[in-house]
């Protein structure tokens, strides 16, 4: 007995075709709530970068020079490491003018600590935003774009955010320990910060993780998804994506409207169930987990960055002018969250 695997004849292929196209239907509105998204990705050539964004890409280029360059690989078996990054975390915000609050914790029998500056809301000061990103990287890896460009990035928002007078409080914490044996555990830097938070009873109205944000490409077919989100997004990894959970749908969809409508660079947004994978990769986790709407906005990294993890993970991989344009649009997207 001969077996087809194929629809034989007009009326079986017009029945499989039937069945195909309700199936993408069937999966197209069960994932409307998560994609759609308002207002629309930039589209078209980049504008030429205005001098403010220049100085920005210069600056986040020597940022993640020293991070991932002349520091190196930082985690918990590199203490020298990990202190020389406080060190230079701390002179580059102290030099711009902010006091820098430390939390101390420790977990896997070692001490760490989280950086933390803040820019008062002058209406609402108990109401906060967060703006955050982990310094440390994992084992045998300079870090560059995981996590330095997100590092780099929240230093040059500070240095942009410095003199803002915002309705709500503005906080930028770099967190230690978000990468294994921390990871994804109650133990991340991040972890610690959101708990004490919930034990002050502050009130934390939207947390952004930066992770990740440095590496774009203009190639077709440089862009990859978990199924079935290849079907709707593009495949070229020329934009910053937003992305959250169900709870946080709408900090997602505020956050990637308020970008859209300043910043003319490429971007897509996410708000989906925390268990497809990379969802909940960040310290936004760890807001999630204490009650708080979070996201995390990203290149996306291992869905597009074949360095992620690697010892190849180094600085002249990175865009910085994309970085630039990306950072110099979350200025005024913090401030409009902040002032909403």
């Amino acid at each position: 007995m001969k077996l087809t695997l194929y629809p034989k004849g007009v009326r079986q292929w017009l029945w499989a075709l039937i069945r195909s196209t309700l199936l993408i239907l069937a999966i197209m509105s069960g994932l409307f709530p998560f994609i759609n998204m308002p207002g629309s990705s930039y589209t078209g050539p980049l504008p030429p970068l205005s001098e403010q964004e220049q100085h920005t890409a210069g600056l986040l280029e020597k940022h993640v020079h020293i991070l991932a360059n002349e520091i190196g690989s930082r985690n918990i078996w590199r203490r020298s490491s990990m202190d020389s990054t406080v060190s230079y975390l701390d002179k580059v915000l102290s030099d711009m003018g902010y006091t820098v609050q430390r939390q101390e914790f420790r977990s896997h029998e070692v001490t760490s600590m989280n950086l933390e500056v803040e820019i008062p809301g002058h209406l609402y000061p108990e109401e906060i935003i967060v703006v955050g990103a982990h310094y440390d990287t994992v084992s045998n890896c300079p870090g560059a774009n995981d996590n330095g460009s997100g590092v780099a990035a929240l230093l040059e928002l500070a240095r942009l955010l410095a003199d803002a007078n915002p309705q709500r409080t503005v906080r930028l914490v770099a967190f230690a320990n978000e990468e294994p044996p921390f990871f994804f555990s109650n133990t991340m830097g991040s972890a610690f910060y959101a708990a004490r938070c919930r034990d002050r009873k502050e009130k934390i109205m939207g947390m952004l993780a930066l992770e990740t944000i440095g590496y774009y490409s203009d190639e077709p077919g440089s862009q990859h998804y978990p199924f079935p989100f290849s079907m709707f997004y593009p495949d070229t990894a020329n934009f910053i994506g937003f992305v959250g959970n169900i709870r946080s749908r709408q900090l997602v969809r505020h956050t990637i409207k308020a970008f859209r409508n300043h910043a003319r660079f490429p971007s897509e947004g996410l708000a989906a169930p925390s268990f497809i994978t990379g969802v909940g990769w960040s310290d936004h986790l760890s807001f999630w987990r204490k009650g708080y709407p979070a996201i995390m906005v990203t290149d996306t990294a291992f869905n597009r960055y074949a360095s992620y993890h690697t010892p190849a993970d180094t600085a002249e991989k990175l865009n910085y002018e994309r970085m630039s344009r990306v950072v110099t649009g979350l200025v005024p997207t913090i401030l409009e969250l902040a002032n909403q």
